[in-house]
């Protein structure tokens, strides 16, 4: 064969080889395309149910909205929503209704200053400029920065408690004036028996003096019972003006020399205070001293050490206590003294301390009771002071919390 042929055969083997290469490429390319094909309608696949996933998830999130929007809609309480920023974000119908628009983007600070009374005693219950009372309260929110508030309406509860303490309070009215049918009576009967005594031309001079006495302590008796009555009746709300400390006190101890008379009781007066101008009523404060002091002289029976002390524990407050030596308080009777018509003695009509009670929280004070059978009694309060350059308060009262401790 000669070299030309030979060339030939070369040739054709190498276009044989070539073209089986071919053939297995394009049959590995078609293999390459129908997996592609297979990878895609599988992904295909996964991307529809990932599709209606989704649909389903954004549907259900969508009904739970809608049934979010309904159930915040239909609360009887106001809800306010707040981010980061303290700025309202959403509100609901009820929160429209109560605090007014706008509200959306409005600082909650602005919204309260706009919609509820400047002053109120309770942080947690404000009046709202419409006069409606609501309770407040807030939760963070757990998954971003803000709050809920939660408005809700108090009115109605507010007025059944008034109308239930006013109900209240006639009641013990009613039990006052019956207490008080036997208390005035006999005094007043004293008192018409050495009246007539005076009437008699044979009576000495000192006699006669010593039943006028007994005619004026008798009614300075009833004139203290039915001071008594007029405090407690008015509920505390009483007209405050501003009045001199150490009048007060000289007056206090000129009606306890009266009522100590020659006896072995020591009384002292402890005046630790900077200030001498108070804001209150001066009639009702010095009644409600006096009650005490004499609640005190009949503790220590005729005999011991009565201490009468004001301090100024800050520019703002005075602090007055009243400690005696006698036997102290009943630890069953500690938490009972404050309440109207409780009394331990027959001739008492339970209703001094409710006074004292009534006189202490009407000033803004709080009132504490301190009692051991060895150690005697301690009554302290505190009441507010204004030095002279301060500004008087308002003409009425302010409730404040009212305490009363014990220790045996």
């Amino acid at each position: 064969m000669n070299s030309s042929n030979q060339q030939k055969v070369q040739q054709t083997r190498q276009l044989t080889s070539a073209f089986h290469a071919f053939n297995a490429l394009s049959q590995n390319l078609a293999e390459s395309y129908q997996g592609l094909q297979e990878q895609v309608a599988g992904l295909r696949q996964e991307l529809t149910s990932a599709r209606d996933r989704g649909m389903r998830i954004v549907l259900e999130k969508e009904k739970i909205t809608r049934r979010m929007q309904r159930i915040l809609a239909a609360l009887p309480a106001g809800v306010v929503v707040l981010d980061g920023d303290a700025r309202v974000i959403d509100a609901n119908t009820v929160a429209s209704s109560l605090l007014g628009e706008p509200l959306q983007g409005q600082p909650w600070s602005a919204v309260m200053q706009r919609s509820f009374v400047e002053e109120f005693d309770n942080p947690q219950e404000r009046q709202l400029n419409c006069g409606r009372f609501v309770s407040i309260s807030s939760s963070p929110l757990s998954d971003e920065p803000g709050q809920i508030v939660l408005l809700s309406d108090v009115t109605e509860m507010r007025n059944l408690q008034d109308s239930v303490q006013h109900q209240k309070h006639l009641t013990a009215m009613g039990e006052m004036l019956a207490s008080l049918a036997h208390q005035v009576r006999t005094p007043l009967s004293t008192a018409l028996l050495y009246a007539s005594h005076l009437q008699s031309r044979s009576l000495s001079a000192p006699q006669q003096q010593r039943f006028a006495g007994k005619i004026m302590e008798r009614l300075k008796h009833l004139e203290r019972q039915v001071n008594d009555m007029l405090i407690y009746a008015r509920e505390g709300k009483m007209l405050m003006q501003r009045f001199s400390l150490k009048r007060l006190l000289a007056n206090v101890r000129e009606a306890m020399h009266d009522c100590i008379g020659s006896g072995r009781i020591q009384f002292q007066i402890e005046n630790q205070a900077s200030a001498d101008s108070i804001l209150g009523n001066e009639n009702a404060l010095r009644g409600m001293l006096m009650n005490l002091l004499e609640n005190a002289v009949q503790a220590v029976a005729g005999a011991g050490c009565i201490r009468l002390t004001v301090a100024q524990p800050d520019q703002n407050q005075l602090q007055f206590s009243i400690a005696d030596d006698g036997p102290g308080i009943e630890p069953e009777h500690l938490q009972r003294i404050f309440e109207p018509f409780f009394t331990t003695r027959s001739s008492g009509t339970g209703l001094g301390l409710a006074v004292v009670d009534s006189v202490v929280r009407a000033h803004g004070g709080e009132l504490h009771c301190l009692s051991n059978a060895r150690q005697g009694t301690v009554f302290h309060f505190t009441l507010p002071c204004l030095e002279p350059d301060d500004k008087a308060l308002p003409g009425a009262f302010s409730a404040s919390r009212y305490k009363k401790e014990g220790q045996s």
